[in-house]
């Protein structure tokens, strides 16, 4: 067995997640490589959605720029029945954007476009991506793990991360469980295609019709191609081939066949939800679609993925170069495998159309007051609406200085308002001091490199010992 090398992180999928946690790794010095087993990026459209916390996220990594020009809005939806347009569908409850939250709608962009703009950045940073490589082995003891490829190769690391997907080999090897349930046993299609004779302005929604599912077909922003997705009766294995799609669209359409004129990507899934029973064994994290499966259904997945990989980055980051203790490691389940448990449900009620596509599904709202990360002290936060240590970060303008533009990066932000004590930590800690303002009242927030307050407070008693535990 050849061993290729050394590393700190081994990042198995080279999917949004594992390219995210590429990313964030490559931006703190930390070194990591992102094995993949196929040989190129996935090349489909699947998560085509991006939720406004993500695009805030993407905004911290240094790619939202290319995330807004590569996509658009989401269209209207247009029903169709017996060749006519009957009326249109909102897919989703409007927002205005607002100070403290600017990005306030979903962008659409292909998954195989986003993953070409995260590689690209990875690249940038430095960082690298090994194709080819499929996982069959893999151990670990207390000082670190070894995994095994099919090429005969091996890789020593510090850490792995398994970001290989809904049936992914890490979690099979490390005996991880998951626990879940059919949300819809009717098989479904999902398909890159090109076709002429429908407009490019409209999602194309045509209702069942007898003995059959649904038909819709959505053009993807910055592309010449449409998502198609097709639903089938339990039971029904579709066809994925050019000829197959051409006749489903021609059976619950009122276009002929021959108007799909090419096929970019196939596949066939039935939707579930699944939590992985453990988001950690030993040296060995789970995150993205190896951590849970979600139905398509409000644009989630992906969303949650990428969330994961920005939650467990800073953290390796600190342990890895900071020298912060390894039980600062724990965190990342409990912190993120409740917040996953509530979006699969989400996502399982937009699915049945329980719930519709509107303030939650921008996971705006997500945040880890109860995480042993929060400390919350002082003595009057406000009413329970207001901002509180373990909530997201919001944007805002302080003494003229925006306040994403100074969340960006891999440092900590310590916001000083109102007249509240001023100290300087110094070392990576950003210092941000003016009035209170928007969302912030006066005090103290000390803001993670995640973009989530970590503690809050009306003095600077007990910040040094808070900031103690990340090796700052």
């Amino acid at each position: 067995m050849k061993t290729t090398g050394d590393t700190d992180v081994l990042v198995v999928g080279a999917g949004p997640t594992g390219l995210a946690l590429g990313i964030d790794l490559a931006r703190r010095g930390v070194p990591a490589l992102v094995a993949e087993r196929a040989e190129a990026l996935f090349p489909g459209s699947r998560g085509k959605g991006i939720q406004p916390r993500t695009m805030e996220v993407f905004d911290d990594l240094g790619v939202l720029d290319a995330i807004r020009a590569a996509g658009g809005t989401y269209p209207v939806g247009m029903i169709w029945q017996d060749g006519r347009r009957a009326g249109e569908h909102r897919i989703l409850d409007a927002a205005e954007p607002t100070e403290d939250a600017p990005y306030n709608e979903p962008w659409m962009v292909p998954q195989w476009r986003t993953q070409r703009i995260l590689r690209a950045r990875l690249a940038e940073l430095g960082g690298e991506v090994a194709f080819g490589r499929e996982l069959v082995g893999l151990t670990q003891d207390e000082d670190g793990v070894r995994a095994e490829f099919a090429s005969g190769e091996a890789v020593n690391a510090r850490y792995a991360v398994a970001a290989d997907g809904g049936r992914s080999t890490v979690r099979r090897l490390l005996g991880i469980g998951m626990t879940g349930e059919t949300v819809d046993p009717s098989p479904t299609l999902v398909a890159d295609v090109r076709i002429s004779g429908l407009d490019r302005d409209n999602w194309h929604v045509f209702p069942p019709g007898e003995g059959e599912g649904f038909l819709a077909i959505c053009p993807l922003p910055g592309t010449e191609d449409f998502q198609l997705v097709a639903q089938f009766p339990d039971g029904t294995a579709p066809d994925l081939s050019l000829e197959g799609i051409r006749k489903v669209v021609a059976t619950r359409s009122h276009l002929a066949p021959e108007c799909v004129t090419e096929l970019r990507w196939s596949s066939d899934f039935r939707p579930r939800a699944a939590l992985a029973d453990r988001f950690r064994s030993g040296r060995v994290f789970l995150a993205g679609d190896a951590a849970h499966v979600h139905s398509p259904a409000g644009g989630q997945g992906l969303n949650t993925s990428v969330q994961d990989a920005y939650n467990l980055g800073w953290k390796l980051g600190a342990v890895l170069r900071d020298g912060a203790e390894a039980v600062l490691l724990d965190s990342y389940e409990e912190e993120r495998r409740p917040v996953a448990a509530d979006v699969l449900g989400l996502s399982t009620r937009v699915h049945r159309g329980e719930t519709r596509r509107g303030g939650a599904t921008r996971q705006l709202g997500i945040g880890y007051r109860k995480s042993p990360l929060t400390h919350e002290t002082r003595t009057d936060p406000g009413d329970p609406g207001a901002l509180r240590a373990g909530d997201r970060a919001p944007d805002g303008t302080v003494a003229g200085v925006r306040l994403f533009d100074a969340f960006r990066g891999p440092h900590w932000t310590l916001l000083a308002l109102g007249g509240a004590p001023a100290p300087d930590p110094g070392g990576r800690i950003r210092v941000v001091r003016g009035p209170a303002s928007g969302t912030y009242g006066p005090g103290l927030y000390l803001v993670r490199p995640d973009g989530h307050v970590g503690w809050a407070a009306d003095t600077a008693a007990g910040l040094p010992d808070y900031l103690a535990r990340f090796g700052l």
